[in-house]
């Protein structure tokens, strides 16, 4: 059983479970605060996330597709475990996603709309923190301020294990690896902490798309920073931003001049329900920059339990 002390402290990092990875099947990104608070060494968390995406979707006038829209509802399944790694603290997450989809849209020229059901690609990610230790006390004249700078690392792979059928354009599963290395900073002072993370995606290529096409994607570069006031133990709210670049895609070897430009932007709240569970709320908002993509809302409710 946890000590009440260390259970107090936990609360703080209870909410680190991917809540925003739902709105990943279509764009990609994420926006992920308090991304790099270090999980203590055997530490567990799981987390159920439910999740509800709304908006307008945007494609190359070659597929005839225009005014298509998106209604998503998903859940996930994250796990989390804390471990030490060549003596620095590292954790292990694991998230399975399950979406119900419907698109609706003018496909040359007729109204038309399809649905998938089911399991979407699984993530599985390491990290590892590189710099950074307890928070210190640094005295000022009438106050004393929490101290603290983290700098951590990590390697993503998503397993191309989700629905996918060859004979459609709209697919839950993407029939490829993905692999995004990340590295961020975060700095605390007192209640306030300071989070930047840059990422890189990178693609395997997809020899079994639409039409028996083969798609290739060059990487997509994001940047997300978050900004977190820690009100109480596990009593905290997040405003996060990020932008997602690159990612231009060739079927077949003839470049679609399609790069990806998108901004995110989020707000979210964790509260305690007990010593060891939590909720998290969150609303994301993604605007594509460019002529193709996505402009999405996404509202979030998950649960988290760690032992």
């Amino acid at each position: 059983m946890l000590g009440f002390a260390k259970a107090k402290w936990l609360l703080i990092l209870l909410f680190n479970v991917g809540l925003l990875l739902i709105v990943n099947p279509v764009l990609s990104q994420d926006l992920e605060p308090r991304r790099w608070t270090p999980i203590p060494v055997g530490v567990n968390v799981i987390g159920l996330t439910y999740g509800r995406t709304t908006g307008d979707l945007f494609f190359d006038p070659v597929l005839d597709l225009k005014d298509t829209s998106v209604e998503k509802d998903s859940f996930g399944l994250g796990y989390v475990r804390g471990f030490t790694l060549a003596g620095k603290l590292a954790r292990f997450d694991a998230i399975v996603p399950w979406h119900k989809a419907r698109w609706e849209g003018i496909l040359s020229g007729t109204p038309a709309s399809t649905e998938r059901t089911g399991l979407s690609d699984p993530k599985f990610r390491l990290s590892m923190t590189l710099m950074g230790s307890p928070a210190s006390k640094s005295k000022r004249p009438n106050n004393s301020t929490l101290i603290n700078t983290v700098v951590g690392a990590s390697v993503a792979v998503t397993v191309p294990l989700g629905k996918y059928n060859k004979h459609r354009l709209f697919n839950l599963g993407k029939n490829r690896y993905s692999i995004r290395p990340q590295a961020g900073i975060v700095h605390t002072r007192g209640d306030w902490s300071y989070e930047l993370t840059g990422s890189t995606f990178f693609f395997t290529d997809n020899n079994d798309f639409f039409n028996n096409s083969k798609l290739e994607q060059k990487p997509i570069y994001a940047v997300q920073s978050h900004v977190v006031r820690t009100f109480k133990p596990g009593l905290w709210a997040s405003l996060s931003a990020g932008y997602g670049w690159g990612g231009e895609v060739r079927i077949n070897g003839e470049r679609k001049h399609n790069e990806r430009g998108n901004f995110l932007s989020a707000i979210a709240v964790g509260f305690p329900l007990s010593k060891s569970q939590g909720i998290k709320l969150s609303y994301v908002r993604a605007r594509t920059q460019k002529d193709t993509g996505g402009d999405l809302d996404m509202l979030a409710v998950g649960w988290s339990i760690l032992f």
